[in-house]
């Protein structure tokens, strides 16, 4: 099978959901391309494909649609490049990567101009892709990150829609003025008629709504005109099409006006201007909006430290962040932020790590403990070696999984999709009906009402807000998750969460400290404890599990010298197994002494009363003989009975899924009110555990561990302790930064609160448009005589995007619900 890509791209021009249907729909025609989803909100698309399809295959197929990919151009300098095969292998290095659609390099000045697009890859990508190459690179003095020239085009677009509006406006006062100060006040009709005259008055309103039309206004006619000619209308096309009609048949009352049945010459220049007025502000308020819904990725993006202070040479210089490489010495004062991720060689610090965990205390580092980079220094001076950089680094794993999770679609959003694919020719078609039977069934003037009923359906109807409903709640909801803490590494577990009924956790890292301690221990006649728990402590050596390392903690604290172990085989779920001192040891649950035949029943009953009072019994063995019962026990979290109230609070079942025996495992669940135990439990069983307490609904899984990862993969909703292990992180679907369970029912909540914004969000946009275009459309007009203006529908029109954007950056300032 070929290699699959998976790039992000940033889209221009989308303004409503059938425009991101058809950009969508363009990708996934591209031969080789295996799925892409175009996100609104964001702006975005990410694409997964493999041979023949590539960045610039896909990047005409949008051009193709009439929604151009963004583009960068960056201008690098070039070390090493001596002679013509450097330049060509310079380019060629970086025409094969993605994202990149066009590498010039420059032999004379020592310079690649390379386009790429934006969000399909980065600066910093691009100068590692030359580095490897053997070509180190940097940006030419001006170049900018790709968050802030993201920033700064949506500042300048926020800035370009402000100027169009004031512009659009100040030439559409004087026509609204006019024309309705005219129909409302008597004495303004009277003085326009004598000191200005009725030809004259039209002639003054086309000037003016002309300049509106294909000034301000020209941006509608340029994108609607092209896709409606496509057979591929979108909101642009509509907007068009209305003010197209009204400007038209107010230029034939105008000049022509005995073209038109008696009595029905009246001039609507009024509405096409003050129409593309009003859509032109909603779409300034809509950006200003959608620029604060990506507020949480610039300030994560803000975490990262510009400069660092980097010995080179003997000295201390101060270089760029991107100039750091892994395994550079670098110098941290009190107060600065850490560059990039590391660990401390020298010093003594507290360091605030509550921008990447949650965790408001500050956490002392000192001589080997682990760094991360965007956090901020305390008191003490530390030195440190680098071991991640660029987008290796915790922070930029973090930036990734967020950006990730915001560019999803959740399952409800694929009703969304089939609505909006059909939404705008749906419109056009009930326009054109309305047209009809006002024109044939309407009062006179008849032809009149039809244009104002037509033209009112054309410019109320607004795919936008249901294109935006669900992506800017994803977005927001996310991007604050991400503030407290809760990453969520895909999007669609957003949905999943608020729908599991059943939460499973593990026993040891999760419920517990992780961190047991060796408490009781009982040996048979004839032998020492001193001499068993040092064979025991050194076969637990050589294994990572918390258990043996609370064994081997145990033996040190005895100042005992461990000897030298041999065939040594961890029998997972089970124990452990070596030879020591020539003697056959095994260590592990009675379920091992039961595998390998082992009698041991002088130890069960002393075994069994530990295991009930919450402690994990371990037997020892010495050549095929049990010797010893020993007992280490994990604290419980301080959160954690807390939380279980909370998860049953929010009516859920909690399941609690461990290797321990029985005892030890209905213990600890009475004790801390979990509603199912599933105990004694071998890794690859987490699965089928998983399956029997699904009882027909979804399930959630809560764990941190390498044996954890099946799990957390198998469950509906998989959810790991940041603390935990990179295997676990990378199986999981949610993580938790920090280790306090807290980060459970805060996921929960932001879940819930998430889904029930997206469906106020959808409840607004699919109303609105199924209550007000049937008023549009003359609905009311039989009953009380109310025939909608189109100028009150371009502003609902425009203030029902804003308010879908507006409610989804509520979310925003959504409290942790458990602290």
């Amino acid at each position: 099978m070929a290699d699959q890509h998976t790039i992000s791209l940033q889209i221009q021009g989308l303004n409503c959901a059938s425009c991101s249907g058809r950009a969508e729909k363009a990708l996934n025609a591209v031969k080789g391309v295996i799925i892409a989803s175009v996100n609104l909100a964001a702006e975005t698309a990410q694409i997964t494909f493999a041979d023949p399809a590539n960045t610039q295959s896909l990047t005409d197929a949008l051009t193709s649609a009439g929604y151009p990919a963004a583009t960068q151009e960056v201008v690098l300098d070039i070390k090493n490049m001596n002679c013509a095969s450097c330049v060509a292998r310079v380019e060629r290095a970086l025409a094969g990567s993605a994202g990149v659609l066009e590498v010039s390099a420059n032999l004379a000045n020592e310079t690649a101009t390379v386009s790429f697009a934006t969000k399909a890859t980065s600066v910093g990508e691009i100068m590692a892709i030359t580095s490897a190459a053997g070509y180190p690179a940097k940006p030419k003095s001006g170049a900018q990150t790709d968050v802030d020239d993201r920033t700064q085009r949506k500042a300048d677009e926020i800035t370009h829609l402000g100027w169009l509006t004031l512009i659009a406006a100040t030439l559409a006062l004087p026509v609204f003025a006019i024309e309705m100060g005219g129909h409302f006040i008597p004495g303004v009709h009277h003085w326009v008629m004598v000191n200005i005259g009725m030809q004259n008055n039209r002639l003054m309103q086309f000037a003016l709504t002309t300049l509106v039309l294909f000034g301000p206004g020209l941006r509608f006619y340029r994108i609607g005109i092209p896709a409606l000619l496509k057979g591929a209308p979108e909101m642009n096309s509509l907007v068009a099409l209305g003010t197209a009609a009204a400007y038209s048949f107010s230029l034939v009352a105008t000049f022509a006006p005995k073209l038109l049945p008696k009595g029905t010459d009246n001039v609507y220049y009024e509405a096409a201007a003050v129409i593309i007025v009003l859509i032109l502000l909603g779409r300034y308020l809509e950006a200003r909006a959608k620029g604060r819904t990506g507020e949480a990725i610039r300030k994560l993006v803000g975490l990262q430290a510009k400069t660092a202070r980097v010995e080179r040479g003997g000295d201390v210089v101060e270089l760029a962040i991107g100039d750091i490489v892994e395994g550079d010495i670098l110098h941290v004062f009190p107060g600065e932020k850490i560059a990039t991720d590391g660990v401390v060689l020298t010093g003594n610090s507290y360091v605030n790590e509550s921008m990447i965990t949650g965790e408001p205390v500050p956490v002392n580092k000192v001589e080997g403990a682990n760094l991360v980079g965007g956090t901020i220094n305390g008191q003490g001076a530390l030195r440190f070696r680098a071991t991640s950089v660029g987008a290796d680094t915790v922070l930029a794993r973090i930036i990734q999984m967020v950006e990730q999770a915001q560019g999803a679609k959740l399952p409800i959003q694929g009703m969304v999709d089939k609505i909006t694919s059909v939404f705008v020719p749906a419109v056009l078609v009930a326009a054109a009906l309305t047209f009809v039977l006002w024109f044939i069934f309407g009062p006179d003037p008849a032809l009149s009402f039809a244009l104002v009923a037509g033209v009112s359906v054309l410019i109320i109807a607004c795919p936008c807000a249901m294109g935006l409903a669900t992506p800017t709640s994803i977005m927001v909801g996310t991007g604050r998750a991400a503030e407290m803490g809760v990453l969520f590494r895909k999007g669609d577990a957003l949905q999943m969460l608020q729908e599991a009924s059943v939460v499973a956790l593990d026993k040891t890292g999760t419920l517990t400290q992780g961190h047991p301690e060796l408490t009781d221990y009982t040996v048979a006649k004839g032998f020492l404890f001193d001499d068993v728990l040092r064979l025991a402590a050194s076969v637990e050596s050589t294994s990572e599990h918390p258990i043996a390392k609370a064994i081997v903690r145990a033996a040190k604290e005895k100042n005992m010298t461990l000897p030298m172990v041999s065939d040594f085989t961890s029998i997972t779920g089970y124990g452990v197994r070596a030879v020591v001192d020539d003697k056959d040891i095994l260590v592990g649950a009675d379920r091992l002494m039961t595998r390998e035949g082992i009698a041991f029943e002088v130890f069960l009953a002393q075994g069994n009363a530990l295991g009930q009072s919450g402690k994990t019994p371990l037997y020892v063995a010495i050549d095929g003989v049990a010797v010893a019962v020993m007992a280490v026990s994990d604290p419980i979290k301080e959160t954690t009975p807390a939380v279980i109230n909370a998860l049953h609070d929010l009516g859920l079942k909690v399941a609690m899924i461990t290797g321990d025996n029985q005892g030890t495992a209905n213990a600890i669940a009475r004790e801390l009110g979990i509603d199912r135990v599933v105990a004694e439990v071998l890794p690859e069983g987490k699965v089928e555990a998983l399956n029997a307490l699904r009882e027909g609904g979804k399930i959630a899984y809560v764990g941190d561990g390498i044996n954890d990862a099946p799990a957390l993969a198998t469950a509906d909703v998989g959810i790991a302790i940041g603390t935990g292990t990179d295997v676990a992180i990378e199986a999981a679907d949610v993580v938790l930064m920090s280790g306090d369970l807290n980060g459970v029912i805060n996921a929960f909540d932001i879940s819930q609160r998430t889904m029930r914004n997206i469906r106020q969000n959808l409840f607004w946009a699919f109303g609105y448009n199924v209550v007000l275009i049937p008023v549009a459309a003359g609905l009311l007009y039989p009953f009380y005589g109310v025939l909608l203006s189109p100028m009150l529908a371009a502003g609902a029109m425009s203030l029902s995007s804003v308010f879908v954007l507006s409610n989804a950056l509520r979310l925003r300032w959504v409290q942790p619900a458990q602290k």
